[in-house]
C-alpha cells in the first residue's frame, strides 16, 4: 500500500476516534500559545498549563512579556524546568514581535524561528494553529508514531517533517499531528503500545512485524 493511500485510511479512523483532537495547550491569544510552547520544551503540557494559568494572569499582554522583570518572569516559569533560558528566549522574544512585527506574531517559517527559542516544531504549531496553514508538527509523539505504523524511515525531525510533506494532505496535516499526540498518549505509548485495541493496527508495520509473524 501507497503512503499516500495508507495516510488516508488512517485519517478515515483517526477522525471518528479523535475527532476532537487539539492542541493541548491553553491559551487565548496567539503570543499566548508562543510563550506555552517555549515553556513546554523537556516539559509535560500538563505542568505548562498550571503555569500558564498564573503567568498570563500576571503577565496580560505580550508587552507586559517585553517589559518584564527577568528575575521575576524566571520565577514564575521556573516549574517548567530551564526557567532561565525559557524566561530570556520569552522576553527577548516578545520585544522582537513588538519591534520588529508591530506586535503581530510572524506567519512564515524563516521569520518565526529566527525568534529566540524557537524551532521549527513550534513554528510550525504557529503556522498551523494560529494561521490555517499547512504544518507538521514532529514532535516526540510524531516520531515514534510515523516510524511504528511504516510512514517514514527518517529518525530526524526536520527529515520526517519534509518526508510527511510528500503524501500528507495539506488540509489535514496540522490535525493528523493533534491526533497523533492523542493516540500516542492513549494507545501508541512509548513502552507498552496497546496494539490489542489500536483502531489502526491492520495499516501498522510495528503490529504487522510484533504481532502477525507471530501467529497471534
Amino acid at each position: 500500500m501507497r503512503r499516500s493511500e495508507k495516510v488516508l485510511k488512517i485519517k478515515e479512523i483517526f477522525d471518528r476516534v479523535y475527532a476532537d483532537a487539539k492542541c493541548s495547550l491553553d491559551y487565548t491569544e496567539p503570543y499566548q500559545l508562543l510563550i506555552a510552547v517555549v515553556l513546554s520544551a523537556q516539559c509535560t503540557d500538563k505542568r505548562v498549563n498550571i503555569v500558564t494559568q498564573t503567568l498570563f494572569d500576571k503577565y496580560k499582554t505580550l508587552k507586559d512579556f517585553a517589559d518584564a522583570d527577568i528575575d521575576e518572569l524566571a520565577e514564575a516559569v521556573k516549574p517548567c524546568g530551564f526557567y532561565k533560558t525559557k524566561s530570556r528566549n520569552i522576553k527577548a522574544l516578545a520585544q522582537k514581535i513588538i519591534e520588529e512585527y508591530g506586535g503581530k506574531i510572524p506567519d512564515t517559517m524563516e521569520e518565526l524561528t529566527a525568534l529566540p527559542g524557537v524551532g521549527r516544531k513550534t513554528a510550525n504549531l504557529i503556522l498551523g494553529d494560529v494561521y490555517g496553514k499547512p504544518a507538521l508538527v514532529i514532535d516526540t509523539h510524531a516520531i515514534r508514531l510515523t516510524g511504528r505504523i511504516g510512514l517514514t524511515k527518517e529518525t530526524d525531525p526536520k527529515k520526517i517533517e519534509f518526508d510527511l510533506k510528500k503524501f500528507v494532505p495539506d488540509d489535514y496535516s496540522i490535525h493528523f499531528c493533534h491526533q497523533l499526540v492523542w493516540h500516542g498518549r492513549a494507545i501508541c505509548t512509548a513502552r507498552s503500545p496497546k496494539c490489542e485495541i489500536c483502531p489502526i493496527a491492520m495499516l501498522c508495520r510495528y503490529y504487522e512485524k510484533t504481532y502477525l509473524k507471530k501467529g497471534d
